[in-house]
């Protein structure tokens, strides 16, 4: 089953860990001292912070499969690749 990844950059990692925590009621799944994240299940999202190098904002965003069959799933076909979708206009 999919679940959306975001990873995030802060300033500083324990007043945001509070503020998360708060936020989805619940605590990191995992902590370290430059890092959490969350596994939420409603709604199911892969959420993530840090303390890196740059200014504070979105870092990454992601779709996490369990498997890599997932992926092929939704791996565009030979015609796709050969004649991708035209916008309108």
């Amino acid at each position: 089953m999919k679940r959306f990844h975001v990873h995030v950059r802060v300033n500083d990692i324990a007043r945001s860990v509070r503020f998360y925590s708060e936020l989805f009621a619940s605590r990191p799944s995992v902590l370290k001292p430059d890092y959490a994240k969350w596994m939420l299940e409603d709604p199911r999202v892969n959420f993530a912070i840090s303390k890196r190098r740059g200014s504070a904002g979105i870092e990454h965003l992601g779709i996490q499969v369990e498997d890599a069959g997932e992926l092929r799933e939704h791996r565009p076909s030979d015609a796709e690749r050969r004649d991708p979708p035209r916008r309108a206009g």
